[in-house]
């Protein structure tokens, strides 16, 4: 591990005599190229540097005791060193998962997709939820939350949402959120006070560039309609809303809730590119599927991922086996502790995997 940390400094260090190379400096998309490295390892290097040093304290406090000490330094040098040595072990726990492999789609941007499910109207108001979930949240990270596409419900709830959050290390906080959401609670509708299950789907892609992804205009099918809103009422009578239809691979992507036309094919074909990254991605995965096994969830929306009870105000996640009692702060976008939960769960998987 330590040779491969040096390797790691080493590299960092190559990088910053580059990043302030003259020559390189007037050569912009390789100075940004060298410069986001640079930055990538820098969390790396600077734990792998204090280490070093905490290594170092430890050996110089030691050889201190072959000196003759007064009492009072002595136990002083001691209590540096107990001090040193539980440092030193946290670092030994932290710096194996610093050197994971990264997930190359840590950094993007995300669209999110969010589908009422078995459920109707419940199902629908649920979805209305998590939306608002996801927003709050983002909002909380300081990150921009743009809507592609809405199906709304008379109730306010969403047949389906779709939308964007940019934000740097968006991906790598809500790729986990990818899966089939389950809701226990009386519905608005239900007279009787009976308790409902309903579920909504969730899908989280990383926003792919169109560079990552190459998509022909012969191979688009694009149709333009009239948007609606809820209840089938006409939000305008111009054929603003555009549908594209991926013919190679049968995606159909939509979009209606901008006033332009040209700004709903944007986004549409936003969407279609994640779509497509997604897709390309889940056919190399196939081949490594026992890797997919080890980590925690496989982004499949038909796994049931996690319930919502709102009868005994918790949250379960199912696949680390977490229980929140705090249905109310979750739904206000305070997810941030379980995510972290499964990012820990995921690393944890993946080290076991290494080992």
């Amino acid at each position: 591990m330590l040779e491969q940390l040096q390797a790691v400094e080493d590299k960092y260090l190559e990088l910053e005599s580059l990043i302030s190379d003259p020559e390189v400096l007037c050569q912009v998309e390789k100075w940004q190229r060298y410069s986001k490295e640079h930055a990538a390892l820098a969390p790396v290097v600077e734990k792998f540097r204090e280490y070093k040093q905490v290594v170092q304290s430890i050996s110089d406090d030691k050889a201190l005791f072959d000196e003759p000490l007064e009492d009072d330094f002595r136990k002083l040098v001691e209590a540096e060193l107990t001090e040193l040595k539980q440092r030193k072990q946290q670092l030994d726990q932290e710096l194996p998962v610093l050197l994971l492999p990264k997930d190359p789609n840590d950094d993007k941007n995300v669209i999110v997709e969010i589908r009422g499910g078995v459920g109707g109207e419940e199902a629908a108001l649920f979805a209305g939820d998590l939306f608002r979930m996801y927003t709050r949240y983002a909002e909380k990270q300081g990150w921009r939350v743009e809507l592609i596409d809405s199906n709304q419900t008379e109730l306010g709830g969403f047949k389906e949402v779709s939308f964007s959050i940019d934000g740097y290390g968006a991906y790598s906080k809500l790729k986990y959120e990818s899966g089939t959401h389950r809701v226990q609670r009386v519905p608005a509708t239900e007279s009787a006070g009976r308790i409902h299950t309903s579920a909504v789907t969730v899908a989280v892609l990383p926003e792919a560039e169109e560079v990552e992804v190459a998509i022909r205009p012969e191979d688009l099918r694009i149709d333009t309609y009239c948007a609606h809103g809820a209840g089938g009422q006409y939000v305008n009578r111009t054929e603003t809303a555009i549908r594209i239809t991926h013919l190679p691979t049968g995606i159909v992507v939509q979009c209606q809730d901008e006033k332009s036309q040209l700004k709903n094919k944007e986004q549409a074909m936003r969407v279609l590119r994640a779509r497509i990254y997604e897709r390309a991605q889940q056919q190399q995965q196939q081949a490594i599927a026992a890797d997919r096994k080890s980590q925690v969830g496989s982004g499949d929306r038909s796994e049931r991922i996690r319930t919502y009870n709102f009868p005994q105000g918790r949250v379960t996640d199912h696949r680390i086996g977490l229980t929140l009692h705090k249905l109310e702060a979750v739904l206000n976008g305070e997810i941030e502790e379980l995510l972290n939960a499964l990012i820990t769960a995921d690393q944890a998987a993946k080290m076991k995997q290494v080992k």
